[in-house]
């Protein structure tokens, strides 16, 4: 147990599982506090009781969907109505891919609005407070596909783009009061998310999942997915008082894919 992230709260959204689990976990390890937000009530409820009884920090839990702004705002209302949020982490995503030939808008729409509306919703409702105590951090979950192209996930890549993008312009719009924002890019972390994608892009591709996870090994310096505990040692960096002059910046944690 550390102290780094002591009197501290934050707002984690998908926090039932996968990423977004790690790094509440993590957080409350270091003292802080947590909001956790997620679609399924009973898998958000359970985390909850379990992250706050083993590292015995204050923890709310509310369910709703990210996309649904007026949804949102009552969240943050309620949320802030018991604790002040010093820290947003925007986790929640969806991943669905196909050849860009073959999506279907309703399934190119709900990337976009799972990837990206739920940003600009949740960061919305959670920045006019930040502003007006002249403190706070956003830690979006981009992707090591927000900085180039990949095959058969236009969509994913758009929506994460678009998420370094907004990082980047909110870096500049929120410096002046001192609320700083900035971007985690990994590659394939080894949740229940990345066994889905494997699947998916092998029958997307016409090959086996085993063939595909050995190609998306080989294709990585490290040769193997990134553990979820390393996602969330960066999270709280970015949060903790050392990264106090790190703003506008999309951090890439991909064992070194993206220097080739």
């Amino acid at each position: 147990m550390g102290e780094r992230l002591a009197g501290k709260t934050a707002l984690v959204t998908g926090a039932s599982r996968g990423i977004g689990r790690a790094i509440a976990e993590a957080f409350a390890a270091e003292g802080c506090g947590l909001v956790l937000n997620a679609r399924d009530p009973s898998t958000l409820s359970t985390a909850a009781q379990a992250i706050g009884a083993e590292y015995g920090v204050a923890v709310q839990h509310h369910a709703c969907d990210v996309t649904d702004g007026a949804a949102v705002k009552a969240m943050v209302a309620q949320a802030e109505a018991v604790t002040p949020i010093d820290i947003l982490v925007n986790n929640a995503g969806i991943h669905i891919p196909n050849s860009f030939l073959q999506y279907s808008f309703d399934d190119f729409k709900a990337v976009i609005e799972s990837n990206v509306y739920s940003v600009f919703h949740v960061t919305q409702a959670v920045l006019p407070a930040m502003i007006e105590r002249k403190a706070g951090r956003v830690i979006n979950l981009a992707s090591s596909a927000g900085k180039w192209g990949s095959r058969n996930q236009s969509a994913y890549n758009a929506s994460k783009h678009a998420v370094v993008g907004i990082t980047r312009c909110l870096g500049l719009e929120m410096a002046p009061h001192n609320v700083l924002v900035n971007a985690i890019c990994p590659w394939i972390v080894d949740t229940d998310m990345a066994t889905s994608f494997v699947e998916k892009h092998a029958a997307v591709a016409g090959v086996s999942e085993e063939e595909l996870k050995q190609r998306l090994e080989a294709s990585v310096p490290l040769q193997r997915w990134i553990e979820p505990r390393e996602v969330a040692g960066l999270a709280v960096y970015l949060a903790s008082d050392e990264a106090s002059y790190i703003n506008g910046q999309a951090w890439a944690i991909d064992g070194g894919y993206t220097m080739i």
